[in-house]
């Protein structure tokens, strides 16, 4: 039941959860599930080019464009070569090196670097123009060489070469909800994907087929825990506004509504509903590097699980975010925290999210800020609307 953040802007990312499980298949070309697999192609001869790997091509168009623009002694503004409107979704290196990535958006937003996120160069899948459909790329995730994006309307794309060519993966019409959310796994071929009606799909042999995680539907749970104390449970809409993964595999998500939130752990045949800590409605929920939950409301108040794993016991993190939502949190490592929000809210703590300081460079950034991603101790990014991405040069 994976989606991944919200946003007041355009950002939200809805898990529904009517989700059924998908029945394996015996192998046969890049199929997702034992069902028919829907056409991905207007024609026949479309459908031959999307089996295909399809090269990248550079766009015509701007300059790269090039991170100069410091806005304190951390972060510094990347100016896009791409319309203003674009939201980024997603960003993501490859394990074999890591300088060279690409960051997804709205509008078939596709980027690529080779200096660290310094400079992008707009890039094209040519799988991905067929159908007249304007693609919104979701989820981005690397292992070596071998990656993954998933979009909506729904669409997987798969390479193995670091992302010079990228074949497109025909996805079943049963196929329940959009995939909104993808892991690659250590090993070659393996990958997780998830969709935005709530179910959790695995391959380990490079998505020619898919065995299903969760066996019961969200709703399904909730109808059968409805009376045992989940407050809101009753007002479920049948989505999550944003879900989380971490190294383990194991997942939060929020409500819609975040009345509560709702956690599976591998192994589980279910998701596991969950009563929210704070009486503000909840905003996200994510994990620290030690595996503790920290969530946010949809007040500006952030909080951080007083143990490790799954729980209802949180404490304030004694964040004062001026009425500004907190919309992502990020770590650096286990002390240096950032938080970011509306209208370019930008936070650091230096004390593993004990005590914040509000840095005011964000003041002047003209968008709400979504996401954080950290890289290692050295390279970070900051994901926000109207093209806006913000590159860590701090020490």
């Amino acid at each position: 039941l994976v989606a991944h953040a919200a946003s007041p802007a355009g950002r939200d990312v809805a898990v529904a959860a009517d989700a059924q499980p998908l029945q394996p298949q015996q192998p046969q070309p890049k199929a997702v599930g034992s069902s028919n697999r829907r056409s991905v192609l207007g024609s026949g001869a479309a459908l031959a080019a999307a089996a295909a790997a399809c090269e990248l091509v550079e766009l015509a168009g701007p300059s790269p464009a090039v991170a100069d623009q410091v806005i304190s002694s951390d972060w510094e503004v990347v100016e896009l070569p791409v319309d203003k409107g674009v939201v980024l979704l997603d960003i993501g290196f490859t394990g074999s090196d890591p300088n060279h990535g690409f960051l997804i958006g709205t509008r078939q937003t596709l980027l690529e670097t080779v200096d660290g996120g310094k400079t992008w160069n707009p890039r094209d899948v040519a799988a991905a123009q067929d159908e007249g459909f304007n693609y919104r790329f979701n989820s981005i995730s690397f292992s070596g060489d071998e990656g993954w994006i998933v979009g909506k309307p729904a669409i997987l794309l798969h390479t193995t070469d670091g992302g010079k060519s990228w074949e497109r993966v025909p996805l079943s019409a049963k196929l329940p909800g959009t995939p909104i959310l993808i892991t690659a796994g250590k090993n070659s071929g393996e990958a997780e994907m998830t969709t935005d009606q709530g179910a959790i799909y695995v391959t380990d042999n490079g998505a020619y087929t898919w065995s299903a995680a969760v066996q019961e539907t969200v709703d399904a749970t909730l109808n059968r825990t409805v009376s045992s104390g989940i407050n809101g449970a009753s007002y479920y809409e049948g989505y999550f506004s944003n879900v989380r993964r971490n190294d383990a595999g194991d997942y939060v998500a929020v409500s819609s509504r975040g009345n509560f939130f709702m956690s599976w752990e591998g192994g589980q045949t279910y998701w596991q509903p969950h009563n929210r800590p704070a009486a503000r409605r909840i905003q996200n929920m994510g994990w620290t590097p030690d595996n503790r939950l920290w969530l946010t409301t949809r007040g500006g108040d952030l909080l951080f699980a007083s143990e490790n794993g799954i729980t209802e016991t949180f404490d304030s993190g004694r964040l004062n975010s001026r009425g500004f939502g907190i919309l992502d949190v990020g770590f650096k490592d286990n002390n240096t925290v950032y938080a970011c929000g509306g209208s370019g809210s930008l936070f650091k703590s230096a004390d593993g999210g004990s005590t914040w300081r509000r840095d005011k460079g964000g003041d002047g950034v003209p968008a709400n800020l979504y996401e954080i991603k950290f890289f290692g101790d050295r390279s970070g990014f900051v994901l926000g609307n109207d093209s806006v991405l913000l590159r860590y040069i701090g020490a």
